[in-house]
């Protein structure tokens, strides 16, 4: 009897023992095997997407997301549950594909692999496989190690196009159609390469042949099946609002997206119209008509910005900066050749500058390494993108309300002109994904929506921005959603510190969580919790 009742004490004091909290660093080490699963398999130096390949990925994929989900973060920082989530949404963005968006089965464009020049946003806008080609870090002539290696990576391209053709079943007519524009893309810059790499290593020569020649077959290929297609592109609209909820972390739904943009449309149309009439007595913007013109003009600006910055404390200005802006200021486009944002560059460079924060992320990233070993590197599946497209473009208003136009009226016109082409071509999309219209209707909304005519229907830009927002839920209307978020946490910053607010400490701070999703800063640096129950997340 004695002994029972010992045994029975100790089963009690077993069962009302604490459970063991888990340390960060299993997460840490979790994280690290899914990024190695996300990779995926390879069948012929390629990565393999037949249907086998899949389902084993996806089945490791349900085993890490247990293990996650097993986790006891009770005892753990606000950070640390963040880096939680941060984690969860690229295991939903793999889920996402597996069971939605299915690129390898629906996006010829998939398949690309080379990338001739850099994003200005943390990784590739889009979706991208996870063998990229990324041609632009480069540089010619070639030295032996740097061809060896670019033989090495261009070895996958024939396998991969080769299984492309098996993989490719899906009905998609707006991704099969745009995607051929995206191939033809690739051969070209492989065509480029042949001539750059003429006469150097012999193998490199081969696998550039190689690559280019498997280019060319899948391309005549791809536009032999595409007038076959018939069927919708878009995710709809529930599976477009799990996207935004699940991966991208956004608290908003489809509808809440769809009146944002409308919103902020209208407000942009009436904006730029009420300043034309206040200008209506002042010259038109000419642009630059020469290349000194346009470089001595975009070179003053950038100082003319800077100088801004620092003297009204918007922000602290760090030597990263000015590099990095004079890094990206271009080159004089004759006026029959200029889209959307040459339009605005050579008339008024910065109000293209306010939104090349995105170089000064980067730059940042580089200079500043995040001390989370999550946020060190870019998101997969854009997880960043409220907080990359949305703080850009939050920028270009910020500005003008903080004064960097008031000496350059008609500039002021070109920021709304910017906002309401951003707010257009988001909402066309939000259509696009839902099914409600094409690609071409897309495209024709997003020219007619933008004012005085800026949107070319004939130069190359419509068409890549709205096949990138067809391609990738959520990513469109970022710029105006995301802005709306970050003007959000600005207000709340200001309605909690008072007399103690500081525009430059409210720049100055961002930086420091990361680039990750604004409604994750909103919970790490406010403490606010009211979005987290839509985005199925336990504090």
């Amino acid at each position: 009897m004695k002994m029972l009742l010992l045994g029975a004490v100790a089963l009690a004091s077993v069962m009302a023992a604490p459970a063991r909290a888990s340390d960060y660093s299993e997460l840490v080490g979790l994280f690290g095997e899914w990024r190695q699963l996300q990779v995926g398999e390879t069948a012929g130096g390629a990565t393999d997407f037949s249907a086998p390949a899949l389902a084993r990925q996806a089945a490791r994929l349900k085993a890490l997301r247990t293990r996650l989900d097993a986790l006891d973060t009770s005892r753990w920082t606000v950070a640390q549950k963040v880096d939680r989530e941060l984690v969860r949404a690229e295991m939903n963005g793999l889920d996402f594909d597996l069971r939605v968006a299915k690129p390898w089965e629906r996006d010829p464009a998939w398949y690309v692999s080379v990338w001739s020049a850099q994003s200005d946003t943390p990784a590739h806008e889009g979706p991208v496989h996870p063998m990229p080609i990324e041609l632009w870090t480069y540089r010619f002539p070639l030295d032996a190690a740097a061809s060896a290696k670019l033989t090495k990576e261009l070895a996958h391209v024939p396998a991969l196009l080769r299984q492309a053709r098996t993989n490719l079943t899906g009905n998609t007519r707006d991704l099969w159609k745009a995607s051929i524009v995206t191939i033809g893309e690739q051969e070209a810059a492989l065509g480029d390469l042949a001539g750059k790499v003429a006469g150097g290593d012999p193998a490199l020569v081969r696998a550039v042949a190689a690559a280019r020649a498997a280019t060319a077959e899948f391309l005549a290929w791809v536009r032999a099946e595409a007038p076959k297609k018939t069927g919708p592109s878009g995710v709809g609209k529930e599976n477009y609002t799990w996207f935004l909820r699940n991966v991208q972390l956004s608290p908003f739904t489809w509808e809440d997206e769809v009146a944002i943009l409308q919103r902020e449309l209208g407000r942009a149309h009436a904006a730029l119209r009420l300043e034309e009439h206040r200008n209506r007595g002042l010259p038109v913007l000419k642009g630059a008509d020469s290349v000194e013109a346009y470089d001595r003009q975009a070179r003053a600006s950038v100082d003319k910005y800077l100088d801004f910055l620092g003297r009204r404390e918007i922000l602290t200005v760090r030597d990263y900066m000015r590099p990095a802006l004079l890094a990206r200021i271009g080159g004089y486009v004759p006026p029959a050749q200029q889209n959307f944002f040459h339009i605005a560059m050579h008339r008024a460079p910065m109000t293209l500058w306010t939104h090349f924060y995105h170089w000064w992320d980067l730059a940042n990233m580089a200079a500043e390494p995040n001390p989370s070993p999550i946020r060190r590197s870019p998101l997969l599946y854009n997880i960043w993108v409220s907080r990359a497209e949305g703080m850009a473009t939050a920028m270009e208003e910020m500005m003008l309300h903080a004064g960097l136009f008031d000496d350059d009226p008609r500039a002021r016109e070109i920021v709304w002109i910017m906002q309401a082409q951003r707010a257009a071509r988001g909402l066309a999309s939000l259509y696009a994904q839902a099914n409600m219209i094409d690609l071409d209707a897309a495209m024709k909304m997003q020219v007619e929506r933008t004012p005085n005519g800026w949107m070319s229907p004939d130069l190359p830009l419509l068409g890549f921005e709205q096949q990138m927002y067809l391609r990738m839920p959520g990513y469109g209307p970022s710029y105006i959603t995301g802005k709306a978020m970050i003007e959000r946490l600005f207000e709340e910053l200001a309605e909690r510190d008072g007399e103690k607010f500081r525009v430059k400490d409210f720049f100055d701070q961002l930086n420091g969580y990361g680039m990750i999703p604004v409604s994750m800063i909103r919970w790490q640096w406010l403490g606010a919790t009211d979005e987290l129950p839509a985005l199925g997340v336990k504090p």
